[in-house]
């Protein structure tokens, strides 16, 4: 099995990011886990145990040194879970045993049909359980030792027969996995096996079976010289977990009139059955699906579809599909087109298709289903292998061509916090972004609203415009605070002198003059950037547009009482708030304001500071371990009083100069600290610990910023976490830190203060 050179690239440069970031084991670390785990259930550890001790040592779920617990909940140094797939979803029934809680009773069977087992049953199907995992390790110990290669087909069918009831379970695979990680992957369920096989060009093999894809992944970790675990990581990153893939049909009546076209330009796929009007309120339950029932039934009483198949496809539509899965525009047996879901449920009244989804088209080449499925209904999920494969390779080969040649780019789609707004956006239209201080609201407001605005505009990245480009975006900026009303955000009168006459005269705001820009635009987004939101008197400001603004009523017209004119908010506007939590809590904000914006929050995040260290202090570990005291230290609030990552970054990258990081430390945090404190200096010194605060002076010790005193300063901020001295950040930092033995003696001339020191 071969894979492209440019997947096994792109695969090497996640796995050196998330190497360099921590955010991977490295290769010796995952040898330990991997050696503990055998030490510890091992098939010489499990033929050594019987009885009740080997029921409870494989079982018992409150024991966090059982088998069990070590495959599903086990997570620290000794076996990052997460690092080795996880099997977590559903009940413990997934374990073929376990023992309920409530009763004590040891419990077996299926969901709908468990049966209590007595104590001696139980320990029966624990002594199999044991038995097949030593059975299928002793397989595997010999696949080992075979010099021609492995047929995993041949595998499957083998651990199935000695290992029937662990093999081809989610947990018997990770088992098997931990003790043999170089003959078989870490996805334990076939659905991730799969898919991301889809996403790297590749057939799955045939056959069922959690074995059979084993052989693919064994071949891309020999390709790329990594570990299995290094690699699923990487691809973790790179494809995200498993969607489905939909069809949804783009003909509808009796004429087979097409939406493609209108669903191309306006980024959309929809559905009729447009007399049902909007569904958006029915909801995800039996009832919900019932009341869908009767709504068809009434207004679609002789469809030519059968009433359950209309039901099910219009509530699959509005609740099954999501943002995130891949939907094919087709015609019959023709692809149309291949997008992603962008938006939740919307419904627009007009002709065509009513119920809609927003999609951002990742390509509209056309192409003949390789395999026929769902050709004679209007939403269907794809599942031929051959179709979802042909359509990756389609998006991989129009994303190529259109970079090459001119032409729209198909663009990636955001990642991360800006994938988080954009959603939000197309959800409600207008969002908060809500954290402590320095988290980095207005950044990632602004970033992300010129990255949309650049796609929306000019079909490119915000990186990838030239300047001018980026000077015409329709980003507008601007900063509430209590002096500001409603005259600056919609309209007002504002004095005007006039041939020496002063004069009242009417002027549009901020947000109407962008409003009015955008319904000359309408196939374009327009931003605004609401800075410090909290801070402004908000029902003063937004007036009558706490309606106007709402999603569902962008277009509907309100009269504005000081120029008596018609006015209405353009669905192509979107509004991004920011507001520090330190100031004031969301629970304050106008109830309204809540309603009408999606709320995203942003917490420190230490990762951003990778290994960096400054002064021989680990930055990462010492805010982690600041917060932590912040809040537990703070009250109930403590948590929106933490100290954000950015105060520790320096254009975009960590602090790394020690007068740099002391000047940041003495000039904000500290100060920050102390309004928080209220000037109750036993309370910051049980934040900072008494080497930095002087309780009985109520003072800071200024004197430890003094470069002299960068010793006795590293001391006192590390001497209230001494555990950060362990972390893997401050190794990195005393390999970076200079020995003073054995830097060399200056050379050369001394200059004129030296030598009159000296």
């Amino acid at each position: 099995m071969s894979y492209e050179r440019s997947v096994l690239d792109q695969i090497l440069q996640i796995h050196q990011r998330q190497l360099a970031g921590g955010a991977v084991l490295t290769r010796e670390q995952i040898d330990r886990c991997h050696a503990t785990f055998r030490a510890r259930f091992g098939p010489e550890v499990l033929a050594g145990l019987d009885g009740v001790p080997l029921l409870e040592a494989m079982h018992l779920h409150g024991n966090k040194d059982s088998l069990v617990y070590w495959l599903e909940f086990k997570n620290d140094d000794e076996l990052p879970t997460a690092q080795f797939g996880s099997i977590q979803g559903g009940s413990a029934l997934k374990f073929g045993i376990y023992q309920r809680q409530e009763t004590g009773q040891w419990m077996t069977g299926a969901p709908i049909s468990q049966q209590v087992v007595s104590l001696d049953d139980a320990v029966t199907i624990a002594r199999r359980h044991r038995d097949q995992f030593i059975a299928g390790t002793r397989h595997l110990d010999q696949c080992n030792r075979r010099s021609e290669g492995i047929n995993y087909a041949e595998l499957q069918s083998e651990m199935e027969r000695i290992a029937p009831d662990v093999a081809d379970t989610a947990w018997g695979h990770k088992y098997f996995h931990l003790t043999h990680p170089e003959l078989i992957d870490d996805y334990h369920k076939t659905v991730h096996q799969r898919f991301h096989l889809i996403k790297l060009h590749q057939m799955p093999p045939d056959g069922r079976g959690r074995y059979v894809c084993a052989g693919a992944y064994m071949a891309l970790c020999q390709a790329l010289a990594l570990p299995i675990n290094q690699v699923s990581t990487a691809l973790n990153e790179r494809h995200g977990d498993p969607h489905p893939y939909w069809r949804v049909g783009t003909s509808f009546g009796d004429q087979r009139r097409t939406e493609w076209q209108r669903m191309r330009e306006q980024g959309f796929v929809g559905i009729g059955w447009n007399e049902l009007g909007d569904v958006a309120g029915i909801p995800g339950t039996g009832e919900g699906r019932e009341a869908l029932r009767q709504l068809i039934q009434r207004w679609y009483p002789k469809s030519p579809q059968s009433i359950g198949q209309a039901v099910s496809q219009v509530f699959r539509f509005l609740h099954t599909v999501t943002q995130g899965d891949y939907v094919f525009a087709a015609d019959g047996a023709t692809i149309l087109g291949v997008g992603k879901i962008a938006g939740d449920y919307q419904f627009e009244d007009g002709p065509g298709f009513a119920h809609r989804r927003s999609v951002e088209w990742l390509s509209t080449e056309e192409w003949p289903l390789p395999v026929q499925e769902g050709l004679r209904t209007s939403l269907f999920e794809m599942k031929k292998p051959e179709n979802l494969l042909e359509a990756e390779r389609r998006i991989s080969s129009s994303s190529r061509v259109t970079q090459a040649g001119p032409g729209p780019v198909a663009l990636q789609p955001l990642q991360g916090i800006p994938a988080r707004i954009q959603s939000a956006l197309e959800r409600k239209k207008q969002v908060v972004l809500y954290g402590p201080p320095g988290t980095g609201k207005t950044h990632w407001a602004e970033i992300t609203a010129r990255e949309l605005a650049a796609r929306s505009w000019f079909g490119r990245g915000y990186t990838e415009l030239d300047p001018t480009e980026q000077r015409s975006l329709p980003v507008e900026i601007c900063t509430f605070h209590p002096a500001c009303g409603y005259e600056d955000f919609l309209e007002g009168y504002r004095p005007l002198e006039k041939s020496g006459t002063l004069i009242y005269e009417l002027r549009d705001g901020i947000f109407k003059r962008l409003c009015r820009r955008a319904e000359e635009q309408p196939g374009r987004d327009f931003f605004l950037i609401i800075d410090e939101i909290n801070r402004g008197d908000i029902p003063r400001i937004f007036g009558e547009l706490l309606t106007a603004i709402e999603k569902t009523a962008r277009g509907r017209k309100v009269t504005l009482p000081l120029s008596n004119v018609p006015f209405a908010v353009p669905s192509n506007v979107y509004m991004i708030g920011t507001m520090n939590t330190a100031d004031r809590s969301i629970a304050l904000l106008d109830a309204a304001l809540r309603r009408r914006f999606a709320f995203v929050e942003l917490m420190p995040d230490i990762t951003v500071l990778g290994d960096a260290a400054a002064g021989g202090v680990p930055l990462g570990p010492w805010l982690r371990a600041l917060n932590e005291a912040i809040r537990e230290h703070m009250g109930r609030n403590g948590r929106n009083l933490q100290i954000g990552h950015s105060y520790l970054l320096h254009e975009r990258n960590p602090v790394t100069d020690n007068v740099r990081f002391v000047r940041i430390l003495r000039d904000d945090i500290l100060p920050l600290l102390e309004e928080y404190c209220y000037e109750d200096y036993a309370a910051l010194e049980r934040i900072l610990g008494p080497g930095l605060v002087d309780r009985a002076r109520q003072r800071i010790r200024e004197e430890l910023f003094d470069p002299a005193h960068r010793e006795e300063l590293r001391t006192a901020l590390l001497a209230r976490c001494p555990e950060i001295t362990t972390t893997r950040q401050a190794v990195a930092s005393d390999a970076q830190e200079p020995d003073p033995e054995d830097e060399e003696e200056p050379s050369g001339q001394l200059d004129q203060k030296e030598s009159v020191v000296a």
